[in-house]
């Protein structure tokens, strides 16, 4: 076990884990730290703590000191700098002519390096602007290219669904997304309703893939033959969420009903069998209501007790 601290940098940037060097460290404190950028005031988000040396990095560097007021302030008059230096390397941007966009400018403590954060489609040629920059701020410049997901982290904004961003609010790291998750989820393939101000598909598309991916593998997929208390059907619609089937049974003149899942047995077909599900989820213990016979116009009604709304709602979309 090793006895660790997590310092943050920036208000919503990822933690890091620093030696306490034997102090007592308590959380919303303040240390200064050497890093790969140089020296560094970070804020404790976590005090003192032991955690597993698998965990943390083999050279876990020691913080410095505690930071001071003199550092804490020359901290915040670097955050108003950097607005100025933004402002600046954008007129130099438009007087190259440079496609690129800038994103964040950000000073290490000391002064000794200022970072400029930009996004461009392509690489560019900025070696002009470089040699323009050290100039005006006679200090070690550096141009780093980012992409734009770390660019809506940095800049923050609104989502469809009304809340801040996920990525600039509290996610650490992006998670790999995938168009399968929609699909496995039922939602529309619409590039416009699973993406987000980045662009790229919705970070929270994943936050429930692992309940969809059971719940799915443990459901009859849909033109899967199952038997149910009216006889044989065939399934038309599968909503994992409520865990309801709708099946048209005999001849295709009949309503479709929806049907529990654990009122149905699975005969045949569909891509896949169902797998049995595991003894102890929502499933091993659940009632079977009567059948709900379907009205004609499916798209405006809801399953009984409450089911098959989201999916739905993707298609009719």
């Amino acid at each position: 076990m090793k006895k660790v601290i997590s310092v943050r940098f920036k208000e919503n940037g990822k933690s890091y884990y620093f030696d306490p060097a034997g102090a007592d460290i308590k959380t919303g404190e303040y240390v200064i730290v050497e890093t790969a950028r140089g020296i560094e005031c970070g804020e404790v988000v976590q005090g003192v703590r032991e955690i597993a040396d698998a965990a943390v990095p083999k050279a876990l560097k020691p913080i410095t000191r505690m930071a001071d007021s003199v550092d804490i302030r020359r901290m915040r008059q670097n955050r108003e700098d950097e607005k100025r230096a933004y402002r600046t390397c954008q007129e130099c941007i438009a007087r190259h002519g440079l496609e690129m966009k800038l994103v964040e400018a950000e000073y290490t403590l000391d002064r000794s390096k200022i970072m400029f954060y930009f996004t461009a489609d392509g690489r560019v040629d900025f070696r002009e602007l470089v040699k323009d920059l050290a100039g005006i701020f006679h200090t070690r410049i550096e141009l780093r290219q980012i992409g734009v997901r770390d660019e809506s982290k940095m800049i923050g904004g609104l989502g469809i669904c009304g809340q801040p961003f996920c990525c600039s609010r509290f996610l650490k790291d992006f998670q790999p997304v995938s168009i399968k998750m929609a699909k496995e989820q039922g939602l529309s393939l619409n590039p416009t309703k699973i993406s987000g101000a980045c662009g790229r598909l919705m970070c929270c598309l994943a936050y429930e893939e692992s309940a969809y991916e059971y719940l799915n593998s443990i459901m009859p997929m849909v033109g899967s033959t199952v038997r149910t208390p009216d006889g044989l059907g065939t399934v038309l619609e599968v909503n994992p969420v409520s865990g309801y089937l709708r099946v048209r049974c005999g001849t295709e003149s009949l309503s479709p009903r929806y049907y529990k899942v654990g009122m149905c047995e699975y005969i045949s077909g569909g891509k896949r069998a169902p797998r049995r599900p595991d003894p102890d989820d929502d499933y091993s213990g659940v009632r079977n209501p009567a059948p709900v016979v379907a009205s004609s116009d499916d798209g405006e009604k809801r399953c009984a007790g409450g089911g098959c709304a989201r999916k739905r709602a993707a298609e009719k979309e």
